[in-house]
C-alpha cells in the first residue's frame, strides 16, 4: 500500500511540475510580445515628437498688387470668391500649378455673378468676370520668383487697365489657363486677398527649422 501511495505522490508532483513549466512559458511569451509592442509604440511617439519640434517657417519671396478700377459689386463678389479659393494653396516642389484647376469653373452654383469680360476682344458680361485680375496679379507675383517657370499664359485682346500692357494673364475655364511649375527646390504657399481698392497676392517659401 505504501508503494502505491508513493507512486501516486510522484505522479502528482510530475503533473504539478509540467503545469508550472507550461504556465511559465506562457508568461515569458506574453512579456516578450507586450515588450515589443511597447517598443514600437515608444519609437513611433519619439518620431512624432521629433516632427512636432520642427517649426514651419514661412519666408516671403514675392508679392504683387493690382488696383481695382471698376466700380461693380458683381465683379467685386467674383474677385473675393476666386481670391479665397487661391488663398492658402501650397504648390510642392516639382508640381505644376493650374489656375483653372485651383479656382474651378465660375458658375452661379459657386456664387459667381455676371460682370465684365472680354470675348473676342470685345467687352461683354459673363459669370466670373474679374477672375482675370486675380490670375494677372498672381502671374506678376510668380514672375518675381526664380525657379517658378510659367508653362501657360495668355494675353487679353485689349489693355485691361489694372496692369501695364503685356503683363496680364487672361483665363477662361477649360480654354485658357495660367500655369506654372515649381522648380525652386522648395514648397511654396500662395496668399491672396481683396480689399476695397486692391487685389493682393503674396508667395512665401515653406521650410522647417528645429
Amino acid at each position: 500500500m505504501k508503494s502505491k501511495w508513493i507512486f501516486i505522490l510522484i505522479g502528482i508532483i510530475v503533473i504539478i511540475g509540467i503545469a508550472y513549466f507550461i504556465f511559465s512559458q506562457r508568461n515569458t511569451n506574453n512579456t516578450t510580445h507586450y515588450g515589443t509592442s511597447d517598443g514600437q509604440r515608444i519609437s513611433t511617439e519619439t518620431q512624432n515628437n521629433a516632427q512636432d519640434t520642427k517649426k514651419l517657417v514661412e519666408t516671403e519671396i514675392s508679392k504683387f498688387s493690382t488696383k481695382i478700377i471698376v466700380d461693380d459689386d458683381n465683379r467685386d463678389n467674383n474677385l473675393e470668391i476666386s481670391a479665397s479659393k487661391l488663398n492658402g494653396v501650397i504648390v510642392k516642389d516639382g508640381e505644376e500649378f493650374s489656375f483653372n484647376d485651383t479656382v474651378g469653373n465660375p458658375t452661379p452654383d459657386e456664387g459667381y455673378e455676371k460682370a465684365g469680360v472680354f470675348i473676342g476682344g470685345q467687352k461683354s458680361k459673363g459669370y466670373g468676370g474679374g477672375n482675370c485680375q486675380i490670375s494677372t496679379t498672381l502671374y506678376d507675383a510668380v514672375l518675381k520668383v526664380k525657379g517658378l517657370k510659367v508653362t501657360e499664359r495668355h494675353e487679353h485682346g485689349k489693355e485691361v487697365g489694372y496692369v501695364e500692357k503685356g503683363k496680364d494673364a487672361t483665363v477662361v475655364y477649360d480654354e485658357l489657363d495660367l500655369k506654372f511649375k515649381n522648380n525652386t527646390g522648395y514648397d511654396i504657399k500662395i496668399y491672396s486677398d481683396v480689399t476695397t481698392e486692391k487685389v493682393n497676392v503674396k508667395i512665401v517659401k515653406l521650410s522647417y527649422e528645429n
